[in-house]
């Protein structure tokens, strides 16, 4: 009975436009401005121009990875190292366009597809996928223009203000700067646990279990890569009839 009181009229409801992804994007952006700001700071202080701080995140745009790339500069690594311990932190993204796809229904446009794909960042990724879930009929490739394209303005117009504000600028005030690096992640789990569903916790438990021995085993960039296979593992797993009946 409760089957066929669902909305048919939702069926026909408009698919989201640029602007809705525009205003979806806020939580992003609140996120990433101050991220990015720290990271302007951070890497002038290290001995980078703001030039080459804007550089980093209007082409690799990968949040950490750009602490951990300049870091690794810095101290005298050399750029093949930085490169390759980059690249391991950042496979991931390899898994997200082939995961999206498999949830889009509607055709993709050539000649919009690659540029919201370079914006799959973390929480891009994560906010698109809560969309598909809720309602995938209204997900648009003009929505994930507008959300991959304000995020990445409100990344780069951070490190913008970063770069230019000078170095020590948070020197007395340690507990905001610690509380700026907090904010990606915590960014990234709300989105998380907003698309969680009860029969991916056996995916998102391995996914964990896995970056924990990693982290305690090895280093991080081995821990990101131990989340992902074991994340992958248990979504290969046939799910149970306890799982099925939930779904």
């Amino acid at each position: 009975m409760a089957e066929q009181q669902n909305p048919v009229m939702d069926e026909n409801l408009p698919r989201a436009s640029w602007r809705e992804g525009v205003t979806d994007s806020l939580p992003i952006v609140i996120g990433y401005l101050p991220v990015a700001f720290a990271f302007g700071l951070n890497a002038t202080r290290l001995g980078f121009t703001p030039s080459e701080a804007i550089f980093f995140s209007c082409v690799i745009y990968a949040g950490a990875s750009q602490f951990v790339i300049t870091a690794l500069l810095s101290a005298g690594a050399s750029l093949w190292i930085a490169a390759l311990t980059v690249m391991a932190m950042d496979v991931r993204h390899i898994l997200y366009g082939p995961s999206l796809r498999q949830r889009i229904t509607q055709a993709l446009n050539p000649h919009k597809t690659p540029f919201w794909a370079f914006g799959l960042t973390d929480e891009v990724f994560a906010a698109a996928t809560a969309k598909l879930y809720r309602d995938g009929r209204r997900w648009s490739e003009n929505w994930m223009l507008g959300m991959a394209l304000c995020s990445w303005l409100s990344w780069v117009l951070g490190t913008v203000a970063g770069a230019f504000s000078g170095n020590g600028l948070l020197d007395n005030y340690p507990a905001v700067e610690g509380a700026l690096t907090f904010m990606l992640p915590a960014l990234f789990l709300s989105f998380l646990l907003s698309s969680f569903q009860r029969r991916q916790r056996v995916v998102v438990s391995a996914a964990l279990a896995g970056s924990i021995l990693g982290m305690m085993l090895f280093s991080i960039p081995v821990a990101i890569l131990a989340g992902i296979v074991f994340g992958c593992l248990a979504a290969l797993l046939p799910p149970t009839e306890h799982g099925s009946l939930n779904e």
